[in-house]
């Protein structure tokens, strides 16, 4: 890979890294708009004061953008979370492997 790959990267985890940020592109997965009040009640624990910042910064980036029925991903946005898409059948994977690895110390 080389150094403007490797910077590119980095600047994608740098913004993916910012708390919620991943749940907020998470929450317009399936591609239906949101309201500003329904993207918080999916995120859950959000503020709105960090909702807003993660809306700037992820509109900033071309992630999402906001239409007149609410926020939504971007093409670029959609191409991320597709590739993300795999992470949800990994999550389950590693969540068994964490509960057997949780009996065993416990013996």
């Amino acid at each position: 890979m080389s150094a403007k790959e490797n910077a590119a990267v980095g600047q994608l985890f740098e913004l993916l890294e910012a708390r919620y940020a991943l749940r907020v592109l998470w929450a317009l997965k399936d591609g239906h708009p949101q309201t500003f009040r329904l993207l918080q009640d999916s995120i859950g624990s959000i503020t709105p004061n960090t909702l807003n910042t993660r809306i700037r910064e992820l509109r900033n980036a071309g992630l999402m953008g906001h239409g007149s029925d609410g926020y939504i991903v971007t093409a670029l946005g959609a191409d991320l979370l597709k590739r993300l898409n795999d992470m949800q059948a990994f999550a389950g994977k590693w969540a068994v492997s964490q509960t057997k690895v949780a009996v065993v110390k416990k013996k």
